[in-house]
């Protein structure tokens, strides 16, 4: 059995919603000849928590370069809190938060530093950008750390520091770019457990690319699989595993959705990227 699969009525849907924090609509991009997203067609309600699984090379990291405004789509549409990422891109900005794979922490200043610096760059007024920081700092678990130069920081820590500066203007959507990669088991947990927190406290709604299946199965409300840069399956996790059999994994969906084996090895600047990411996490 192939083909795509939506979700429940009582759920997330993929047909446009009016309430929805995120939606696509027959997005495209394109790289000369190579189509790395072909066609998505998604709409995510606000305070959930979405995933988008595949192997490196799928279209996730390109999809959310487009959502965040830094990559223009080829064809089709994207809306942000109902605003257009090509013709609306720094309203939409403003209302998102985006952590890449990249380190973007500064290990040369203490995690207050690097908060503050973030709060300026959001525009945070002034008088709030104290209380801001101490917020986040507590949400995130590190009030503790808040003094500490960042580069004696371990990666666990080095992430949800990362979490923290992109949600200290209190954006409505947060996406995470493989959020924990690199990361050990332990520390992969606790980001996890910070990232429901954001969504129970805050109402964030939260985007995450990943390849890790058990990742997506913990965290996620719902997922789509991306295969060669199309959605091969979209559904709750239980769901698209209940679809393939009692006791199936997200792995095993994933290769009865792409007919492929779960293969995160990517090509060269995809493997050299994942390397460069888990080292200067570890």
């Amino acid at each position: 059995m192939t083909g795509r699969t939506s979700l429940p009525r009582s759920g997330l849907a993929a047909d446009a919603h009016p309430r929805a924090a995120l939606e696509t609509m027959s997005l495209t991009r394109r790289f000369g000849t190579l189509t790395a997203v072909d066609g998505l067609t998604l709409s995510i309600p606000r305070a959930t928590i979405f995933g988008l699984l595949g192997p490196n090379g799928a279209g996730k990291t390109t999809t959310l370069k487009m959502l965040t405004t830094l990559l223009p789509p080829s064809a089709g549409t994207a809306r942000v809190d109902g605003l257009d990422v090509v013709r609306q891109p720094r309203e939409v900005r403003r209302r998102i938060g985006y952590v890449p794979q990249l380190v973007s922490a500064e290990g040369a200043l203490t995690a207050w530093e690097n908060l503050m610096v973030f709060a300026r760059l959001y525009g945070v007024p002034r008088r709030e950008r104290r209380e801001r920081v101490r917020e986040a700092l507590e949400l995130i678990g590190l009030q503790d750390a808040a003094q500490v130069i960042v580069k004696r920081f371990s990666g666990g820590m080095i992430r949800r520091l990362e979490i923290a500066q992109a949600v200290i203007h209190r954006p409505s959507v947060l996406l995470l770019d493989e959020p924990t990669v690199g990361l050990d088991p332990v520390a992969r947990r606790t980001v996890w457990e910070h990232v429901r927190e954001l969504r129970l406290r805050l109402g964030t709604t939260v985007l995450l690319t990943t390849h890790y299946m058990e990742e997506a199965d913990e965290l996620c409300d719902a997922v789509a699989i991306l295969h060669l840069g199309k959605v091969a399956a979209l559904g709750a996790p239980q769901q698209l595993k209940s679809l393939v059999g009692e006791g199936a994994t997200l792995d095993d969906a994933f290769a009865h959705f792409t007919g492929n084996t779960l293969e995160t090895g990517g090509n060269y600047r995809d493997v050299a990227r994942t390397r460069r990411t888990a080292r200067r996490l570890s």
